[in-house]
């Protein structure tokens, strides 16, 4: 479908960079991309898909809008307290841009729906804030081929990395995946999440804004992208960006030399979604 003249309007700062212009906002219209998580990194994300013309996009999550996680999950409001967030997020895109399609994933994300739902997508944006989902988005990207663009945050911290691990680098050897970097989840109880130590609202708006020009660059094909083997870490405290090279782990169980997992089914009864 070609642009209508509302959306020429719409995406003039798009349509005059060089580096995008009208081809690349017809692959952003074009393309699908489901938001793993409606919250502090989700929220950042789902805007500016939204508003820079993502055709479609899908939500996952099955929690509601509480006034405790407002101080970063910008994209609800207090008058939507206690509303599902997938809706809630949705009445927001549909404000900011009536001419892309939302598809609603009341539920949480698991070893059952895991692979249907990813299948339907052509990209991955994970805003999960714990070690199962995160594993799981993982593998269910690396079975079903679809790029995956990680965030993760921590009260003054955050992570960054974007992983095409069923496609083979310049050296014929396969690319980074999440378990490369962290083969396994800590013990539990032994990293607090952000309603025990607390966030710096802020920081997911900054990852969840890199998160989200990630997924625009990898849609439209312009730029470095993350999955050539960098893992980007942000440091509020001290204003600092660094970037940490990553390799594939021949010894991973997902892509390794000796695969064990071929499918979720080591996913059964994880705990579900829960957004940053």
């Amino acid at each position: 479908m070609k642009l209508t003249a509302d959306e020429i309007e719409r995406y003039k700062r798009h349509l005059v960079l060089k580096e995008v212009g009208g081809p690349g906002q017809q692959k952003l219209k074009n393309s699908s991309a489901l938001v793993v998580g409606a919250g502090g990194l989700g929220s950042p994300v789902l805007l500016y898909l939204a508003a820079a013309g993502v055709g479609t996009i899908g939500i996952i999550d099955d929690d509601r809008v509480s006034l405790d996680n407002l101080q970063r999950q910008v994209i609800h409001d207090t008058d939507r307290v206690d509303t599902l967030k997938t809706e809630s997020a949705a009445e927001t895109i549909n404000r900011i841009n009536p001419h892309v399609k939302v598809v609603l994933h009341s539920e949480r994300l698991n070893a059952d729906n895991g692979l249907d739902i990813i299948s339907n997508y052509d990209i991955v944006a994970d805003g999960s804030d714990n070690f199962a989902t995160r594993y799981l988005v993982n593998d269910a990207c690396y079975l079903a081929k679809k790029p995956l663009v990680f965030a993760a945050i921590g009260p003054f911290d955050g992570y960054l990395s974007t992983f095409r691990a069923f496609e083979n680098d310049a050296d014929g050897k396969p690319k980074p995946c999440y378990r490369c970097i962290f083969p396994e989840a800590p013990p539990p109880g032994t990293v607090a999440n952000c309603a025990e130590v607390g966030i710096l609202g802020a920081v997911a708006g900054v990852l969840g804004t890199l998160q989200a020009i990630e997924v625009l660059k990898e849609i439209i094909g312009v730029g470095e992208s993350l999955s050539a083997g960098r893992l980007l870490i942000y440091d509020a405290r001290g204003a600092r960006f660094q970037n940490v090279t990553v390799a594939w782990d021949p010894n991973n169980p997902l892509t390794g030399e000796n695969p064990t997992i071929t499918d979720l089914a080591i996913h059964k009864n994880a705990d579900g979604i829960c957004a940053a």
